[in-house]
């Protein structure tokens, strides 16, 4: 049997069609978020038709399609507003299924990255995953199970609030989540603050990696605040291990370590054994678990 994992983004809409777990074949087509974002359903329903017609398969050997988008989806597939496409609210597994025939399962893309990853680790005990990107954000898999929470909010590491020394305003509206201290922007932030130049997030991470002394004090400052807040969302979980994925997660074993060593010093002494590691799926997380949410 074959599914289809969607992971749909503000910029690409990347696409996998799986054959049972592999993966055999992945593409991309524009997200066309103008006009309300009414043209991105009809576009990934004409590109998954394409993709069955191109390889010769029929419906019935579909088992469905699973989408992630950025926004939070329910149980019973209604969208409530996902900002960057222009969303507002409305049934995306109705609308989706009416346009391709086949059976559709959302979810939110951060839940399905995490949901990816921790297949790819093994899919056993528990996982948080944390994507530093643009922003923060996160999930949790319990027993290969999503934690969504009452209000869908489960897993918004980014909104966890850290003790820095200045307090900064979140997106969110409130001050001081690790979102602003974390993400690439907020590295970028910290590093103009501290260096005096506008430097991208990998540009901190090149110079720091050269030693240079001014980058090493603010990315340590981002290890110290990570990893608290990473030991906080653990003395309530308690997973096997945390996964650090998105772009940010480019910076690799730098990257980890540092994470690594400031959450051992702020853990709770009962997470003595969860492991910090990185994301194993890249880009293709998002597939991967939508994949699974069918």
């Amino acid at each position: 049997m074959y599914t289809f994992g969607v992971d749909l983004g503000g910029t690409t809409v990347k696409i996998g069609l799986f054959r049972e777990d592999a993966l055999i074949e992945k593409f991309e087509i524009p997200t066309r978020v103008d006009n309300g974002g009414q043209a991105i359903l009809p576009d990934i329903a004409a590109a998954v038709l394409d993709c069955l017609e191109r390889n010769g398969i029929e419906k019935q050997q579909v088992r469905g399609i699973g989408i992630g988008v950025p926004g939070p989806v329910d149980a019973q597939g209604v969208v409530n507003c996902c900002v960057n496409l222009n969303w507002g609210v409305f049934n995306l597994h109705d609308t989706l299924s009416s346009l391709t025939g086949l059976k559709v399962v959302g979810g939110n893309d951060a839940n399905c990255a995490a949901l990816g990853e921790y297949y790819c680790y093994g899919g056993s005990g528990g996982a948080v995953f944390v994507t530093l990107g643009t922003g923060v954000g996160g999930g949790i898999i319990l027993d290969g199970k999503l934690v969504g929470g009452a209000h869908g909010s489960a897993g918004e590491i980014g909104h966890i609030t850290v003790p820095a020394k200045e307090k900064l305003q979140c997106t969110c509206g409130k001050k001081g989540c690790i979102e602003c201290y974390a993400s690439a922007t907020g590295i970028a932030r910290m590093a103009k603050a501290q260096m005096g130049k506008d430097l991208s997030c990998k540009e901190v991470f090149d110079l720091a990696q050269a030693r240079d002394t001014q980058a090493v004090e603010v990315l340590e400052t981002v290890f110290d605040l990570l990893g608290e807040a990473i030991a906080s969302a653990c003395c309530v979980v308690d997973p096997d291990r945390v996964i650090l994925g998105g772009g940010v997660s480019k910076a690799g074993e730098y990257l980890r370590k540092g994470v690594e060593r400031y959450f051992q010093i702020h853990k709770f002494h009962a997470c003595e054994g969860t492991e910090i590691c990185l994301s194993k799926l890249g880009n293709d997380a998002g597939m991967y678990g939508a994949m699974r949410l069918v």
